[in-house]
């Protein structure tokens, strides 16, 4: 049931953010400076923000932004985790130790405090796609470290599996070996990592998006809709601004119901 429910949900989520050109009555940067912070309506269903902007176009877009990206960086993220833990459980020795440090030194670090110095380092007037691709290639590549740990664990494991022993009994090569028999076995594994990854990457441009340092204007995204939040002094008074906040959390939840059904999956295979 709340299996159906997540799946629903993140269903509809999608579908609005990529028909999102279609389903928005406005272009996501259009202006009237003559209906500024109004309310809902039948022609602003989420009322329009201080630059005469709808609401509801700009969070159809920012839909589109945060959910549809967001698996873009736990795809890179998976990669980076696989390269590296495949090849310290294959090399193993001084190659393992090496590239454990690596990942322990790596996983030390504050990796939130480390995207706002990068992205505080960078111009704040680059284009707005551009803005999007470097927030999330940062995301991608500082999240590896506990999937690349998984991922050795699980190949270490698979090592002395009897299917791969056979495998090898019957001739079979190293490539055929570790393409045909070995990373089928590492999907769950490597599902439930990317399941982790998504709601960390979805609130992590959150994070970055209240702080200003995000998707840049005027492109939205769930963070700087949130960050309107911040200077909103009647959020009582005008509820329909949280419902970029409302989605976020639902998305959340939705993610972490999958991403626990992926985990058990992985654990008991």
């Amino acid at each position: 049931m709340l299996q159906a429910l997540a799946i629903t949900v993140l269903l509809l989520l999608a579908v609005a953010g990529v028909f999102a050109p279609w389903l928005a009555p406005y272009p996501y940067e259009l202006q009237d400076r003559e209906s500024p912070s109004l309310g809902p309506s039948a022609k602003h269903w989420l009322g329009t923000d201080d630059l005469g902007r709808d609401r509801w176009s700009r969070f159809l877009y920012g839909t589109r932004i945060s959910l549809t990206l967001a698996p873009a960086a736990a795809l890179l993220t998976l990669t980076v985790a696989v390269l590296v833990g495949v090849l310290a459980g294959v090399a193993g020795g001084w190659v393992e130790q090496t590239l454990l440090a690596a990942t322990d030194l790596f996983a030390s670090m504050p990796w939130l405090f480390l995207l706002l110095i990068i992205r505080a380092a960078l111009p704040l007037n680059v284009p707005a796609w551009t803005s999007v691709g470097i927030t999330f290639a940062m995301l991608g590549l500082v999240g590896w470290t506990a999937a690349a740990r998984v991922v050795r664990t699980a190949v270490h494991t698979a090592r002395n599996d009897g299917f791969l022993l056979q495998a090898r009994a019957m001739g079979s090569g190293f490539t055929q070996i570790w393409v045909r028999h070995f990373l089928p076995n590492l999907r769950p594994v490597l599902l439930a990592q990317f399941w982790i990854s998504m709601p960390l990457f979805v609130l992590s441009e959150a994070n970055l998006g209240l702080l200003g340092l995000g998707v840049a204007e005027p492109l939205p995204s769930w963070g700087n809709l949130l960050f309107e939040l911040t200077s909103h002094r009647e959020v009582a008074e005008a509820p329909w601004v949280l419902a970029p906040a409302v989605a976020l959390v639902v998305t959340l939840l939705a993610m972490q119901r999958l991403s626990r059904r992926d985990w058990q999956e992985g654990v008991a295979r």
